[in-house]
């Protein structure tokens, strides 16, 4: 039987919804430019590939196209408004401090690992999440941002584990690369940025609908 020992979450999407705020934001940042804005599932549909991926998804498509200074522009205030509004909304999902208070009396080591910047990764696991990650790990200079696996492979390291008895849980097609660059066994959720049709499409075999299915699924794993 394999034996794991650790278990690394996606942020945005599987931990915590942010979607309501970042829908919000990127609304404002459209009107203020007197564009359309922007439904929930179209919000959804765009997000999981960082903000400069979510501006552009968003603004309208126009002939001649919208000019990419002008992207630029509108990422900057969509930064700069998110900073002030990025908690307005936010919370932990439905059934995610009962799914981690579970694992950790399990004895797992635990990680967050998010593109966020770390001092924001820093700021949110502080607020939300600090009596179950002992790290979390955000973008660095140092560090590649995911699918690349350079922060997984620091989460690893930090909790002094291998790859080989690591579990990574994620809800989009980045976190499912994720897996295959630096080599853990993922765990999709269909409760965030992606429907469950899209991430067996992507290849995903273990899907939780639910956070207390992770437990489940990580008691089928143990007896293979």
């Amino acid at each position: 039987m394999k034996q794991y020992t650790t278990v690394i979450f996606d942020c945005d999407g599987t931990i915590l919804n942010t979607l309501d705020d970042l829908m919000d934001t990127m609304n404002y940042v459209l009107t203020k430019h007197n564009f359309p804005t922007r439904s929930y599932d179209e919000i959804r549909s765009f997000v999981g590939n960082g903000l400069a991926k979510l501006v552009d998804r968003s603004v309208p498509t126009t002939n001649p196209p919208i000019s990419e200074d002008k992207k630029t522009i509108m990422l900057q205030e969509f930064k700069t408004y998110y900073a002030d509004h990025c908690n307005d909304k936010t919370a932990p999902y439905p059934g995610i401090y009962e799914l981690l208070t579970a694992l950790k009396e399990n004895g797992y080591k635990l990680a967050v690992v998010s593109n966020k910047v770390q001092e924001g990764v820093t700021a949110l696991n502080n607020q939300y999440f600090k009596d179950y990650f002992t790290v979390a790990i955000g973008e660095t200079p140092d560090r590649k941002r995911k699918p690349e696996p350079d922060m997984v492979l620091a989460a690893l390291e930090a909790l002094q584990s291998t790859p080989e008895e690591a579990i990574y849980i994620g809800d989009s097609e980045v976190d499912l690369a994720t897996t295959k660059n630096s080599g853990l066994l993922p765990i999709a959720v269909t409760w965030g940025f992606r429907d469950e049709e899209v991430l067996r499409e992507l290849g995903a075999n273990y899907i939780a609908k639910k956070p207390e299915d992770v437990l489940k699924i990580l008691k089928e794993l143990i007896k293979k």
